[in-house]
């Protein structure tokens, strides 16, 4: 009985040495707190890689099917509305910067046109009497035309009429008729010349020919050879090239910057390298309700007709330098419908959206007037990325109660 009691208590304390030193070996394998290198970061929350906005708190799968990403308390800013991006994402995304400045800036404004007829040297033929249209001596719309020149003959009865109604009369010898007779005709569309040629010859003229006044261009061509015509058939539009207008189309934004008397230069693709100077001719009254452009005519002399009526213009109207203002590159601007918005760069990885009122655009640059300082720095490429998640913590932000 003794034996077996030894033996129990030899067992027992042989337990407990062993479970002693496997604490003890436990304890020696477990490094301090101070020196882990694998010690937990603290997780917010998990979001889809591919959309910031789908945020759980626990893992899982995005509705695209991806493992949700965790987002690390060491990884989010302190500063409200900002974000901390890794510098190697910063890098892959293309970012670049600029430094807010300040300085006057030139009062240009950038802008497209089109090259037209200057309206002063266009004429329109049109005809008085009914007729047809015989020995059409221009054919084709653009037909250069010289002063002098037949463009066509008109056969009309109504005027065949009137010459033979004007010849009786002058057998007749009444002052009257003759004078009565003389009006009808030049109210018919024949000229004093023709009146007194019909006078002496006492001929009528089956066929009245009709003569360009002026050298130019055909700029509309409404009829064809035989055609039947009216008083209100437009035969015909002739235009001169000495001189041209470039009518622009100048943004709503920019509509207080035009006047007229303002310098203007105009390019055009088709010669690079060559720039027209002219002067603000005419700003229209009114806004083109579908383009919510404002139209301005400036106007050219166009020697040895190089510029021709339909030509893609572009255009640039400047006016006087504005004062000292700040200003930025308008690529790092992010216009919004509520409110305008640049990306602030904080360093060390930091960005912030802010908001900002935006003044005079001058070419590349905008000004300023609230929201940023001298010295700033901004983001002028990958900002919009850089934004949208800016704006998402933002919002987060003013979601949650005040304290």
């Amino acid at each position: 009985m003794r034996k077996q009691i030894i033996t129990v208590a030899v067992l027992v304390a042989a337990v407990v040495l062993g479970i002693a030193i496997g604490r003890s070996w436990s304890s020696s394998d477990v490094p301090t707190q101070g020196g882990s290198d694998t010690a937990e970061r603290d997780i917010l929350y998990w979001v889809a890689p591919m959309d910031a906005n789908y945020r759980r708190d626990e893992p899982g799968k995005s509705p695209m099917g991806m493992d949700l990403v965790p987002v690390y308390a060491d990884e989010v800013d302190a500063t409200p509305g900002a974000v901390k991006i890794d510098p190697t994402v910063v890098n892959n995304l293309g970012v670049r910067t600029a430094v807010v400045e300040s300085g006057s800036l030139p009062r240009r404004v950038e802008t497209v046109g089109y090259v037209g007829y200057d309206e002063d040297t266009l004429m329109h033929v049109h005809l008085r009497v009914d007729g047809w249209i015989e020995n059409l001596s221009v054919t084709t719309t653009g037909d250069a035309v010289k002063k002098g020149q037949v463009l066509f003959e008109l056969y009309s009865p109504a005027l065949v009429n009137a010459q033979e109604e004007f010849l009786l009369a002058l057998r007749s010898q009444n002052t009257t008729m003759i004078k009565a007779s003389r009006e009808r005709l030049a109210s018919l569309g024949m000229t004093l010349g023709e009146v007194n040629d019909l006078a002496e010859e006492r001929k009528v003229k089956q066929r009245i020919r009709k003569y360009a006044i002026r050298d130019g261009v055909v700029a509309h061509l409404g009829v064809r050879e035989g055609n039947f015509v009216t008083p209100a058939s437009n035969v015909m539009s002739i235009a001169e090239l000495d001189r041209i207008w470039v009518l622009a189309e100048v943004f709503e934004r920019h509509a207080g910057l035009v006047m007229p008397g303002q310098q203007a230069e105009v390019e055009l693709d088709y010669l690079p390298g060559k720039r027209w100077r002219g002067t603000v001719d005419y700003v229209y009254p009114e806004l083109d309700p579908v383009t919510r452009t404002l139209k301005v005519r400036i106007r050219f002399d166009n020697e040895g007709a190089v510029l021709r009526p339909n030509m893609f213009a572009r255009v640039t109207l400047l006016g006087t330098d504005t004062e000292e203002v700040v200003h930025i590159p308008r690529e790092a601007l992010i216009r919004g419908g509520a409110a305008d918005r640049v990306v602030l760069s904080l360093g060390d990885g930091r960005f912030r959206s802010q908001v900002v009122e935006t003044g005079v655009e001058s070419g590349d640059r905008v000004a300023i007037s609230r929201g940023i300082a001298v010295g700033d720095v901004i983001v002028t490429s990958g900002q919009f990325l850089i934004d949208s998640e800016s704006d998402i913590d933002s919002a987060l932000l003013r979601m949650e109660p005040m304290q």
